[in-house]
């Protein structure tokens, strides 16, 4: 286990991306956890999806900020704000979680993932270049593991053929982190994050589309006839990951050169097991009838579709999470099942109450 050497309680933490799924959980937890902490939450309100979303992410955030939360509505591609924030709030730790995100999104609008996941996020290392920060940690994707035909992915393998714009983006961001750990000695962390789930999550992944889809009677498609497996780390796990991270910087050390090893990680940082997508369908379909969502007599079979696989989209997804869990102790907690009941009670309670 490495030893922690950032304290948060009594600093001032950077979440961009705060009305996010990742984002907005991490808020909160912060701000439950850390009497003394204060976080400041910045996130541009796209409709990428439906930001009634991101809305009620915000009021939860503010329930229990008890003042410690300043949210800023703008993007990380604007360097002059993100360059006024850092100089204002002297932040100790950011993390940037702030990206356009989607796989196949990517293909049809590429100028989005430029903008977001490039310049924003060479804005970021920039503020963190002049005004320094204790440690940077961001969002990379399991996309960046491409067509690899080796399960788990690890992050020792070669990870130089992206198959979406998305993926190369992600893959641009940690090569950018480590140039900017070398040459400015800026303590990044890199979390590669697998297929994540959980309440208020993002209405374009699987789970929730096929949700929505399913109430209105509609046919869901089920890409390569099924026959994927996904790493799927529920938020809570996932959010529990990340705290350990953002307290465990790499250390500034300097090589025999006299000048700095850069003081980089990436971690991968996943479920822990591949569920099979069928069997993950199976019990996403249990828990919605379980919590009302659905009705007992549903016709799945009716509205399921098996297609081929789709462009930028991979067979199987596995996370190698030793390091994360030799580093920091990270072993996920959260089944499947217990993941997805959580899911479809809230999506009762926000949709349908």
């Amino acid at each position: 286990m490495k030893e922690y050497n950032v304290k948060l309680n009594g600093k001032t933490v950077f979440v961009t991306g705060a009305a996010g799924f990742i984002g907005a959980n991490l808020s909160i937890r912060l701000l439950r956890d850390y009497a003394d902490i204060k976080v400041v939450g910045i996130d541009n309100m796209n409709d990428y999806y439906d930001v009634r979303l991101k809305e009620w992410r915000l009021e939860q955030i503010e329930q229990v900020a008890d003042g410690r939360f300043e949210f800023v509505r703008g993007d990380i591609a604007d360097k002059p704000l993100i360059d006024s924030l850092f100089e204002k709030h002297g932040f100790a730790v950011v993390v940037n979680l702030a990206a356009q995100a989607g796989v196949r999104y990517s293909i049809t609008n590429p100028d989005a993932y430029i903008q977001s996941n490039l310049i924003g996020f060479y804005n970021i290392l920039e503020a963190c270049r002049h005004f320094p920060v204790e440690h940077l940690v961001y969002a990379s994707s399991s996309s960046v593991y491409g067509g690899n035909k080796k399960v788990p992915f690890s992050t020792e393998d070669k990870v130089d053929n992206p198959v979406s714009l998305y993926a190369a983006t992600k893959k641009s961001n940690e090569l950018m982190a480590h140039a900017y750990s070398k040459l400015y000695n800026i303590p990044s962390t890199g979390l590669r994050f697998f297929t994540v789930y959980g309440p208020a999550g993002r209405p374009d992944m699987f789970y929730f589309s096929a949700t929505q889809r399913l109430l209105k009677g509609e046919t869901s498609q089920i890409f390569n006839s099924g026959n994927c497996k996904r790493d799927f780390p529920s938020m809570d796990d996932i959010v529990e990951g990340v705290v350990r991270v953002m307290q465990g910087a790499p250390e500034k050390k300097n090589g025999e050169d006299g000048l700095p090893i850069p003081p980089y990680a990436v971690y991968n940082i996943g479920g822990g097991t591949p569920e099979n997508l069928l069997d993950y369908i199976s019990t996403l379909q249990e828990e919605l009838v379980r919590a009302g969502v659905l009705p007992e007599d549903y016709d799945f079979e009716a509205h399921k579709q098996l297609v081929g696989m789709q462009p930028g989209d991979v067979p199987v997804t596995y996370a190698d999470s030793a390091a994360l869990e030799r580093d920091f102790g990270f072993t996920p907690k959260i089944s499947i099942r217990e993941g997805l009941r959580a899911f479809a009670q809230w999506y009762r309670a926000f949709y349908q109450a």
